[in-house]
């Protein structure tokens, strides 16, 4: 599984709803657990972005799916990060020529 960290920030229609967050975040776990994506971390923060989230899937396609799939409801956007543990980025750099 692959680990994302997916930042987002809220739509017009989604600060609008707001107090209708916790209730789509529940959906949002449904969902992605639907797709397959296990939904590690959710955080609610201030500055750029409105919101955290880390998540884990079997590739980019999924991940992006699911941003996708979310999106398209209006209330966020998101912007999807790829990331790698210690371990992880020692492979990659191991690959290095």
């Amino acid at each position: 599984m692959a680990t994302f960290i997916v930042l987002g920030s809220f739509t017009e229609q989604g600060i609008r709803n707001i107090k209708d967050s916790p209730k789509r975040t529940k959906a949002f776990k449904a969902l992605a657990a639907k797709a397959g994506v296990k939904v590690k971390e959710i955080y609610w923060t201030l500055g750029h972005y409105d919101l955290v989230t880390i998540v884990e899937a079997p590739d980019t396609a999924t991940a992006t799916a699911l941003g996708l799939a979310v999106a398209s409801l209006g209330n966020i956007r998101t912007e999807t990060l790829t990331a790698f543990s210690a371990e992880e980025f020692g492979a990659i750099l191991g690959k290095m020529p």
